[in-house]
């Protein structure tokens, strides 16, 4: 499949409502809101590297040495210094020399021995760059959640649905863009939650183990009538995924890592377990109490980014952050009869491979009432504060409630999992929208 640099200047959508209409986006509900041009995107003269997050100008991308074929004419490995210092270990460390030359191209002839490579590198951590992410303007969409949240479960069913019946739907296809994130989610999620049916354990610390991100792209395949001709082109999206745990967003040892990460992200995914809700007991179907940690309350993790946030891209004083957040409550299943009624959490989503924007609202607006509900209203007040644009969502990876350790006896049955990432994918102009 050839890659196509897709253009990155959204259309405004033009739906019922007049102040769209009008190009005033400010009355428009928040989960509707589409801009005319992205503001998190980033330029087409730069890549962002998905591993060490450095911003790197398409010029400078580096590229690395074929090295000896079976002729040993080519350049012997050497141990690369950068790349070791970014995987913590000398291991895999030793590979032909990495040069520099004009990135534009796919290719480029070695200095030293003058074999041809298209073998992209980034030239601050030497880790490789896969040709669709050059070929292609990404966006990174950060994955942030308090402890406990599910972040790691919610990452293993969503690309879980994403390879399977979401991509279908979608006529979208979603691959591994290096060996370590195909190994990685082979065996730390794919493996323990489908084939074993255990349970994933939460995400310790990165100051005790040291991780790195999942970067996957995903690719659709879009008609569209130009003129008096229909044209298809190759839209990409880079989801590049970084387990965080809640404790690791306050600890100066590690989070310079996470504070790129979420600098360079085009939008984020924020998990709120509703469990770490005072408010919610009385709705939650299973009595449980929220744990009193304070790096399981989601306002003071959705504080310590917004600020970080803020203080990095020098955010002033009543101005908002225009990066989009999605902000969906997990372990919907937990809630009890009373709120399951009449709910449109509840529902299936309709328009299979479009957003249904009727839904999306309703959504939206059965969320906000639940935090009211549970005295919990200063969660969407704060983003509506902070942020732009936000869109409020429920959704449950397992889709029944565990039993010692191990998935319920119905196996894996997600609900609504690729809900957040749908709205960001007609936030950025990959996605059509429609009513009814």
């Amino acid at each position: 499949m050839a890659f196509v640099e897709p253009n990155l200047r959204l259309w405004a959508w033009t739906g019922n409502s007049p102040d769209v209409s009008r190009g005033d986006e400010t009355r428009t509900p928040a989960p509707l809101r589409r801009r005319v041009s992205f503001p998190g995107g980033r330029a087409g003269e730069q890549v962002t590297c998905p591993y060490c997050f450095a911003g790197v100008p398409r010029q400078r991308i580096a590229f690395r040495c074929v090295g000896r074929g079976g002729r040993g004419d080519g350049c012997a490995a050497v141990l690369d210094e950068r790349l070791a210092g970014y995987t913590g270990s000398t291991a895999n460390a030793s590979l032909p020399p990495v040069f520099a030359a004009p990135g534009r191209r796919s290719r480029a002839d070695c200095p030293d021995c003058g074999k041809p490579t298209g073998r992209r590198v980034c030239p601050e951590c030497h880790n490789a760059l896969p040709s669709a992410y050059c070929d292609s303007s990404g966006r990174i969409v950060a994955l942030v959640g308090a402890k406990n949240a599910g972040k790691s479960t919610y990452i293993a069913v969503l690309l879980h649905e994403l390879m399977n019946r979401v991509g279908t739907e979608l006529d979208a296809s979603l691959v591994a863009c290096d060996d370590r994130t195909i190994d990685r989610y082979k065996h730390d999620f794919a493996r323990p939650l489908y084939d074993l049916r255990r349970l994933l354990p939460t995400t310790p610390s990165a100051a005790t183990t040291p991780r790195e991100p999942m970067v996957f792209l995903l690719t659709r395949t879009l008609t569209r009538a130009r003129g008096s001709r229909w044209r298809s082109r190759d839209h990409s999206l880079a989801l590049v995924l970084f387990d965080t745990a809640g404790e690791d967003l306050r600890s100066r040892d590690v989070r310079d890592l996470h504070l790129r990460y979420l600098e360079a992200a085009d939008a984020i995914i924020f998990l709120v377990d509703p469990l770490e809700l005072a408010g919610a007991e009385s709705a939650l179907a299973h009595g449980a109490l929220p744990s009193g940690d304070p790096d399981s309350e989601p306002i003071n993790v959705l504080a310590r980014v917004t600020e970080s946030l803020r203080q990095r891209h020098e955010i002033r004083p009543g101005q908002r952050l225009q990066i989009p957040v999605a902000v969906a409550l997990t372990k919907v299943d937990a809630l009890g009869p009373a709120v399951r009624r009449q709910s449109a959490l509840h529902r299936s989503r309709g328009l299979p491979g479009r957003l249904d924007l009727d839904d999306r609202e309703a959504v939206h607006e059965q969320v906000k009432s639940l935090l009211d509900g549970w005295q919990a209203g200063q969660l969407s007040r704060y983003l509506e504060q902070q942020y732009h644009d936000y869109a409020l969502f429920g959704l449950s990876a397992l889709g029944g409630v565990p039993q010692d350790g191990q998935v319920g006896s119905g196996g894996v049955r997600p609900h609504r999992v690729e809900d957040p990432l749908l709205w960001l994918l007609y936030r950025f102009g990959l996605l059509e929208g429609g009513r009814g």
